[in-house]
């Protein structure tokens, strides 16, 4: 994979917060790579490259020029990725959307928001640890395990999803949607739109 250079004129910084390699394509904790990966098909940007720790890919999404990341640390050091995006960007956590699995939101519902805990992911503590809180997130439902012991929750966050294929694709959809729409109108105004659609 070719090293990135990025050009001085991107505005925001979508990163999509997963796992890599083959083991682990597919499961809930990877759906931030999926919305990313959909993102970088709609609009055409290249394939990716190697920088900041991660994969990433620059284009256009809504007029704006903008970085798309995938973290390869593993998710329990993803804000070393998003970090290091930052500051070789010169961007500010208010340029940063997150885009990571929620187990406290039914499958398919979507929260857009500003700030706000980690809700026990850990690629999103990372992040804050590095960063402080102050930036957008993306929380993607995946659904609640069937119990809220340590060891349960990882290996349900780290199996693949239980729906269908389809109903994985639309939840993709509407999750790439979504950044869409905070990058055309903002957080505010996406979020009043995000956070009221239905399942």
């Amino acid at each position: 994979m070719a090293l990135f250079r990025p050009s001085p004129h991107v505005e925001r910084l979508v990163a999509g917060l997963g796992n890599p390699g083959p083991a682990y394509e597919g499961t809930r904790h990877n759906i931030g790579y999926r919305v990313v990966e959909e993102l970088a098909r709609r609009h055409g940007f290249p394939r990716a490259k190697r920088g900041f720790e991660g994969r990433v890919a620059e284009g256009s999404i809504r007029g704006r020029s903008v970085l798309l990341l995938q973290p390869t640390t593993f998710m329990n050091d993803s804000g070393r990725s998003v970090a290091a995006a930052l500051r070789a960007l010169k961007l500010t956590p208010g340029d940063l959307l997150v885009v990571h699995d929620h187990i406290d939101l039914p499958f398919g519902r979507l929260r857009l928001l500003l700030g706000g805990g980690s809700g026990g992911n850990n690629g999103v503590k990372s992040v804050t640890s590095l960063i402080g809180p102050d930036y957008a997130r993306l929380r993607v439902g995946v659904d609640r395990p069937p119990s809220t012991h340590p060891d349960v929750v990882a290996d349900y966050v780290l199996s693949r999803f239980s729906e269908s294929r389809a109903e994985v694709d639309a939840l993709t959809d509407a999750a790439a949607d979504a950044v869409e729409l905070w990058l055309d109108a903002g957080l505010e105004a996406a979020a009043n739109t995000v956070n009221r659609l239905p399942r």
